[in-house]
């Protein structure tokens, strides 16, 4: 916890000197203000009358004060919930540009719906924690220490029974502390568990209605459900000992404080000022312990949420890059007896691929074709290092991917799927990914290239335009991502049945941009429609993650015997048959 609070703290020390200042400042005033209740009273009992001048002195300052005091808190809680939240912003973007390191591998083994729990949930545990540990407990130290000081001051036994009972309260809070840290992290990990139960459920809502699957999928939300309420309230019954405690001791506290305060008064050792003045103390032992026992348990939860973070932070990727560059311009791909296999303890007979070879010169344009399942989606994620070829070499420009630095491998290349990702922001900053560097020009330049002038020109305010959630038809979104490459610039590109979602009117625009697109270029169409690889230079054939046919397309097409042309003639037959109908 320590070193977390030093590496993210640290770069903010000027703003945590001003923070501590203030706590320091607001402590002291705080410790003076029982010393002027203490002469008031003492003054105000005198027998020969009160100094009424005196008494009206000590009352302005004790208000001055006092309202100094709250200023001091106020400020010290400003200046500490910046520190933590810049801190914690910190923290989420180290933890985000870590993930997305990752290599497939490790998504795989998480839904998307724990990915964003262990962002969002967990990190927001700790940006509470960061926002008020030094505020609260910081403060409540200084606190509780001057406290302790002064009743040493004020007479050394009260002190060393305050320093016992103090000791004692702390020592027992942090041991109890230890039984809610295990229980909250269960509790975090099964909320993780609802989040991406949730999330997958609702990204395949469609084909849960189609089975007539709900029931099933209800129980299993209902059983996922309970098992997240029941670790939750486990979880606080073990945080709750905490206050507890500190309420059971804080009574026995009191008691031992008022007998003690009484009998010194009885004996004339004390004056009615300085009993009050013992009590008032004792309430500044009071306030930092509580506050130290709420912080207990967000303590709890930051490091239960801590741990899941500092789990994530320990995952490497296996995929490294080189340091070979790729030389410019359209890049060559080439697959030399490429195989495959997500989970490397199977057989590899039972790849995804087997034994695939073929070449793309620079430049042109592969249509590939095959049924679902026959393993072109992982063939093309070979190409970006989503994974690795168990076995063979993938080389582009004459260079295996393998030796390339990965940043300069995924900067050269482009993938658009079917699902287009939007964001809650404007059009630009969809487009440019939030890089700066990116002009406004560039971007209207992008969807001029794409066929969407008329559609910017509708926009009030340019590329500036937020673009709200659902605004878009499928087509206009795939059209899009397609600018988003058009900025980019890539030297390959993959397009996932770029037209699958679109109508006809925005086909033909698609259509039209793809050719801008792909001029010059070496890309990669993964097609189910024919008339999507209709102007591509070679075709390539999968089945049960075989090459089946790879050449020429119009020599393909030519070739009666070809699997391509078979698909061509079955397609034909379709489309008449749909015209008879």
């Amino acid at each position: 916890m320590l070193g977390v609070l030093r590496v993210y703290l640290g770069p903010l020390k000027w703003q945590v000197a001003l923070l501590a200042a203030l706590l320091l400042s607001g402590t002291g005033l705080n410790l003076l203000l029982p010393q002027l209740l203490r002469q008031f009273v003492d003054n105000a009992k005198l027998i020969g009358g009160a100094d009424v001048a005196l008494l009206s002195r000590l009352a302005v300052i004790y208000i001055v004060l006092a309202v100094g005091v709250q200023l001091m808190t106020a400020g010290a809680t400003y200046v500490g919930a910046r520190v933590g939240w810049t801190a914690t912003n910190r923290l989420r973007a180290d933890l985000m540009a870590h993930l997305l390191s990752l290599d497939m591998h490790e998504h795989k083994e998480r839904t998307p719906g724990e990915m964003i729990e262990r962002i969002d949930g967990d990190v927001t545990a700790l940006s509470n924690f960061f926002s008020q540990f030094a505020v609260r407990v910081f403060g409540a130290a200084l606190l509780l220490t001057g406290a302790v000081v002064m009743f040493w001051r004020e007479d050394w036994r009260v002190g060393a029974g305050i320093t016992l009972f103090t000791v004692i309260t702390l020592l027992s809070m942090d041991r109890v502390r230890q039984l809610g840290v295990e229980p909250t992290k269960a509790e975090r990990e099964a909320s993780a568990r609802l989040f991406g139960f949730v999330e997958e459920r609702l990204t395949g809502l469609e084909d849960i209605r189609s089975l007539g699957a709900g029931g099933h999928h209800l129980n299993n939300f209902l059983r996922t459900q309970r098992d997240f309420f029941t670790r939750s309230t486990f979880s606080w019954r073990r945080r709750s000992v905490v206050w507890q405690l500190s309420m059971l001791l804080f009574a026995v506290g009191y008691v031992g404080l008022l007998s003690a305060a009484v009998g010194l008064y009885a004996t004339g050792a004390i004056t009615l000022g300085t009993a009050f003045l013992l009590y008032q103390y004792m309430s500044m032992i009071e306030e930092p312990i509580d506050q130290l026992t709420q912080q207990l348990q967000d303590l709890q939860k930051a490091g239960a949420s801590l741990g899941r973070v500092s789990e994530i932070l320990a995952l490497r990727s296996e995929i490294h890059g080189g340091t070979r560059t790729l030389p410019a311009g359209p890049l060559a791909l080439g697959f030399q007896d490429v195989s495959f296999t997500y989970n490397p303890s199977e057989p590899a007979s039972r790849g995804v691929l087997h034994h695939v070879s073929f070449h793309l010169p620079a430049g042109q344009t592969l249509g590939l074709l095959g049924r679902t399942g026959s393993g072109k989606t992982t063939l093309t994620r070979l190409i970006s290092r989503l994974y690795d070829a168990t076995s063979g070499e993938v080389r582009l420009g004459g260079v295996n991917v393998r030796d390339v630095p990965l940043h300069d491998l995924r900067t050269r290349m482009a993938v658009v799927t079917q699902d287009v990702q939007l964001f809650q922001a404007s059009v630009r900053d969809n487009l440019s990914f939030f890089d700066p560097d990116i002009t406004d020009a560039q971007v209207e330049a992008a969807l001029l290239e794409v066929g969407l002038g008329a559609w910017l020109d509708r926009l009030p305010e340019g590329v500036r335009t937020p673009l709200p959630s659902g605004s878009l038809s499928a087509g206009e979104a795939q059209l899009l991502a397609f600018a988003r490459v058009m900025l980019r610039d890539p030297a390959v590109i993959i397009l996932d049945e770029p037209s699958s979602r679109l109508d006809p009117a925005t086909e033909a625009l698609l259509t039209a941009a793809m050719t801008r697109l792909l001029s010059g270029r070496t890309a990669i169409i993964i097609a189910h429609r024919l008339d999507t690889v209709a102007r591509a230079d070679r075709i390539l054939v999968l089945g049960d993650g075989q090459v089946l046919e790879e050449g020429a397309r119009e020599a393909l097409a030519r070739d009666p015997r070809s699997q391509y042309a078979g698909l061509l003639l079955a397609g034909a037959a379709s489309e008449d048959a749909g015209v008879l109908v």
